[in-house]
């Protein structure tokens, strides 16, 4: 695999790509993101000068418009640096500081911010919401989206206006004005937190919080309007780092010998067990109504562990958990890349910075979860088959 260069929603190529959006929901068919004109400075890589926003969506729900609360939500707080494409704006805090960067986005507050590698995520979690309230007009669980940053409140009527540009339903904002979100994603009852500065990704999942830092990749492939899919990894991710541990300290050959000796023997849960468990719960909501088969959320099991030898034991810890998994793919060790390519998800999450780039290699927006043993001693390419 060709070593590419992954920073947090880093244009690559000197090109902005606009996000395109498939229709189709059984992965059959794929495409790369529309490439653009050359990035602009003074319309931060928009092909043209937007036109100042001058009117605000309405969003109309059956049964009047209400907010739920958030001990009853899927609460996903979202970045606004892996929402929107930001780069224009952060190289103007860099460079001249934050008095500068204030007065660029106030004299730009009325031109929207492209999509970032979260826009098709966050879509696709409004396209379930409007299927649970088809099938529950009061229920309040459902996926409740908070838009957390740094910025101060000024640029708030900048994110307001792009939110409502592009017609995305978002009422929950967090202006911390450079203080740390943790205090306020763990009021929010959150579910998940993406965001793009690796340090508060780490701080959340210290707290307990499941989180993961997101990448742009050069080339994206399109992904389903009415079905959100998540893939997960399995160890450091849903489960514990416990196999992986043993896989470095003793090799390969005791790790299949420690997971057929503990094949009855359940498996820590992982930082992102929880949302798993979330997605589930909403899950069950659409099967209770018949709507199992043509459910709006599907979720992936990509793991390099092999079936026979080590993937008995992740399988008896879902069952034993509760959960369910859509798909399982146990790998043995091949790449991850053209699976995640073939099924498409809207986001994939490995703790192991190896996948990652090569899932964005090959066009899938894939999030880092810097949890675990992995983190102090990276996998090499030819010993990838535990995971």
């Amino acid at each position: 695999m060709v070593k590419m260069s992954l920073e947090p929603v880093q244009v690559m190529s000197g090109q902005v790509n606009e996000l395109q959006v498939a229709p189709s929901s059984n992965g059959d068919s794929r495409g790369p993101w529309e490439e653009k004109e050359e990035f602009d400075q003074d319309h931060l890589g928009l092909t043209t000068k937007p036109k100042p926003v001058t009117g605000r969506r309405v969003r109309k729900v059956e049964g009047g418009v209400f907010f739920p609360k958030p001990e009853n939500a899927v609460t996903i707080a979202v970045s606004s640096r892996v929402l929107f494409r930001t780069e224009r704006e952060q190289k103007v805090f860099e460079q001249k500081g934050v008095e500068e960067y204030l007065r660029y986005q106030v004299e730009h507050e009325n031109e929207p911010f492209a999509p970032g590698p979260a826009f098709p995520f966050v879509k696709a979690l409004e396209a379930v919401n409007t299927r649970l309230r088809e099938l529950y007009p009061q229920s309040e669980e459902l996926f409740d989206i908070v838009l957390v940053t740094y910025n101060h409140a000024h640029v708030g009527i900048r994110l307001i206006n792009t939110i409502n540009h592009h017609n995305l339903f978002i009422e929950r904002f967090c202006m911390t004005g450079g203080s740390s979100p943790i205090g306020y994603l763990k009021a929010w009852h959150t579910n998940l937190y993406l965001s793009a500065d690796a340090e508060k990704v780490r701080e959340a999942l210290a707290e307990g919080i499941a989180a993961a830092t997101m990448f742009m990749p050069e080339k994206l492939t399109e992904v389903s309007e009415s079905q959100l899919r998540v893939a997960f990894d399995g160890d450091a991710v849903l489960f514990s780092d416990e196999s992986e541990r043993i896989f470095k300290a003793h090799g390969l050959d005791k790790f299949f010998e420690h997971e057929r000796e503990n094949e009855d023997t359940l498996l820590d849960h992982g930082p992102l067990k929880g949302f798993l468990e979330a997605l589930g719960k909403l899950q069950k909501k659409f099967y209770a109504k018949g709507h199992r088969l043509d459910c709006p959320i599907r979720t992936y099991l990509v793991t390099a562990r092999s079936a026979a030898s080590s993937g008995i034991r992740a399988l008896k810890t879902l069952r034993a958990w509760g959960l369910e998994i859509d798909e399982a793919l146990f790998l043995a060790g091949a790449p991850k890349g053209p699976m995640l390519e073939k099924i498409r998800p809207h986001i994939y999450f490995d703790d192991q910075m190896f996948h990652v780039e090569g899932a964005a290699e090959m066009g899938t927006i894939a999030a880092h979860v810097p949890y675990g043993i992995a983190q102090k001693h990276p996998r090499k390419k030819s010993a990838d088959v535990g995971k």
